[in-house]
């Protein structure tokens, strides 16, 4: 593991090869979809109060799944720094009641209540996206979750997807031994920002450098095995009962409310 903020691709493969709880069993077709309408209800509402109702309920079937609730939290240093670092800006444009002010000399920033709420409402929904892909992945077993983007995306899109992610186990184990190697050489002492930049600028380029040589090895150990530039996964994929189809409709039924019955509570865009 590179850092406790980044997540871990191993801990998420055990987990999800596990299956030992109900939302293991759960077809990964009803999983998917709700996946996709998650997706849907937080793109059309931009209403506070529903995306903090739809987190929790998410964050609870993460929790109930027995996944790490506290590595979740970790893990969402990243989303939260990139939403506020592309909303940062954008609150303080806001029209509202003031809540906040900041001089600067020339101009003078302005906090109010309506950019306070598009800041938690859009970290709210990168956190119901995250969570929620989180359990998707952590529950739902490599064989199905291969086969699913083998049937679901055309080639040579499919092969793309499926090696990148195998590949991607080992650039991210490369660049765990380089960062290894680093810390037991000093490399984790921060000295000054021009010298921890210039050791983590040349770990990069390093990963990136043996990630192409790591690659075409890969490549031709494949062509060794038999592989023709065609991966295809024959897993069968079970399908959703009838427990699964009602909680798909009854979300649809959710949606519908909120975007067509009550709009102004939905807060279309």
């Amino acid at each position: 593991m590179i850092s406790s903020h980044i997540p871990d691709l191993d801990l998420i493969t055990s987990y999800a090869q596990r299956e030992g709880t109900f939302f293991s069993r759960v077809s990964p077709w009803t999983k998917f979809s709700g996946l996709i309408l998650v997706i849907l209800l937080i793109t059309l509402t931009r209403n506070l109060v529903i995306c903090g109702v739809l987190y929790l309920t998410i964050l609870g079937l993460y929790a109930s799944a027995g996944l790490p609730v506290k590595k979740l939290f970790a893990w969402y240093t990243l989303p939260v720094l990139f939403v506020i670092s592309l909303v940062g800006i954008m609150a303080w444009t806001e029209p509202g009641i003031p809540l906040f002010s900041w001089n600067l000399g020339l101009f003078t920033l302005t906090l109010t209540n309506n950019g306070a709420i598009l800041v938690i409402t859009l970290l709210l929904k990168a956190l119901i996206s995250v969570t929620y892909s989180l359990f998707f992945l952590m529950t739902t077993r490599y064989q199905h979750f291969s086969a699913m983007i083998y049937r679901l995306f055309p080639s040579p899109l499919d092969q793309i997807f499926l090696l990148a992610y195998r590949f991607l186990f080992l650039t991210l184990s490369m660049t765990g031994a380089i960062f290894k190697a680093v810390r037991s050489r000093g490399g984790g002492l921060i000295h000054s920002i021009r010298i921890q930049g210039r050791i983590f600028a040349e770990v990069f380029a390093l990963v990136f450098i043996r990630s192409f040589d790591r690659a075409e090895r890969v490549h031709q150990a494949m062509i060794a095995r038999g592989y023709n530039g065609k991966f295809e996964a024959g897993t069968e994929i079970p399908r959703p009962g009838l427990s699964g189809i009602c909680v798909i409709c009854a979300f649809c039924c959710v949606i519908a409310v909120i975007v067509l019955i009550v709009p102004t509570i939905g807060g279309i865009y």
